[in-house]
């Protein structure tokens, strides 16, 4: 009896081992009568995202479906085109549990592939695309070259819109279609541009000119006086912060206006009828009754011209008007 037991228990032994074994390397078989069958196979028809797995095995499916994820997302920017594997972006698949539901699906069953998309991975891959391709919008600039004004070009720029791209990615991934996706950018306005500049004023001290531009476009030229020796027009680029008509003249704190008194508008003021103050301390474009000193260097560090011609020059520039005074 007792040997009866021990042989009993080997024999189970054996059995229960056995059915290890075969789950652990080969898929369900059946027997049907006493004929064996093959590796269990997908029903017909049955699909997973898009992949046909029926009559496939469960390995052949998950080898099938791993490889159908893991195509490149290809993101198109112009002159640019970026392939991008989902792993990189940390988008994950569960294939096996998806093929093991495909093994005991009826025929024609269409499932779904469960994806988990990393936010912050996605997230990280675009801010390094749009560190790369996003550009800054560029303001034209005003510059003097060759005594004359130049304007740079303005240059829009453009930033990625990061959560349109976003969403496009993870409807890719979750559906498991790869079509090309082009990622879109909100177009960036510079904040100034070459129509935004309208009078400059050059002053070419050494010849005593007085040169009026439009941009860069030139509009007339005048005789000034500018400033003697021991009071020197200052050099730089400035602007015209004040514009005053019929201006009283008030003596500066200088040695020359010691003792003189504030001066009203009228025929003997030396300002004349009009004054455009320069950011340059003390220092304006200004008419002067004294006519014989256009031409030569006679001023305190102002700008003198002829009253009618500092009347006309009033009334085309305007506070904010850029002025350079170069040496020529």
């Amino acid at each position: 009896m007792r040997k009866a037991g021990l042989a009993l228990i080997f024999v189970l032994g054996l059995l229960a081992a056995g059915g290890l074994s075969a789950g652990v390397v080969a898929a369900p078989t059946t027997t049907t009568g006493t004929t064996t069958t093959g590796p269990q196979t997908i029903a017909p028809g049955v699909t997973i995202s898009g992949v046909e797995v029926g009559e496939m095995s469960a390995s052949d499916a998950f080898a099938a479906v791993t490889a159908s994820f893991a195509r490149p997302l290809v993101l198109v920017i112009p002159r640019h085109r970026l392939a991008v594997a989902p792993a990189r972006i940390g988008a994950m698949a569960a294939v096996r549990a998806a093929v093991a539901r495909a093994v005991v699906a009826p025929a024609g069953t269409e499932l779904k592939l469960r994806v988990i998309v990393s936010r912050r991975g996605a997230q990280r891959y675009l801010s390094a695309v749009a560190k790369r391709f996003d550009r800054a919008a560029v303001d034209a600039k005003l510059l003097l070259r060759n005594l004359r004004p130049v304007v740079t070009r303005q240059q829009p720029g453009r930033s990625l819109r990061r959560v349109r791209a976003m969403n496009a990615i993870f409807t890719a991934l979750v559906t498991n279609t790869r079509p090309e996706l082009r990622l879109e950018f909100v177009p960036l306005a510079p904040g100034v541009t070459r129509a935004s500049f309208g009078p400059v004023i050059v002053i070419r001290r050494g010849s005593n000119r007085l040169y009026l531009y439009k941009g860069m476009q030139f509009r007339r030229v005048f005789g000034v006086a500018t400033g003697q020796s021991q009071y020197p027009t200052p050099l730089g680029t400035w602007h015209v912060v004040v514009r005053w008509r019929n201006p009283w003249w008030y003596p500066p704190s200088s040695s020359w206006a010691k003792g003189q008194k504030p001066i009203p508008p009228g025929p003997g003021n030396p300002l004349g009828t009009r004054w455009m103050g320069l950011s340059a301390s003390g220092v304006g474009i200004h008419g002067t009754p004294d006519d014989a000193s256009i031409g030569y260097s006679a001023s305190h560090g102002c700008i003198r011209m002829h009253i009618s011609d500092a009347e006309w020059l009033f009334n085309h520039v305007t506070v904010g008007t850029t002025v350079f005074i170069v040496a020529a």
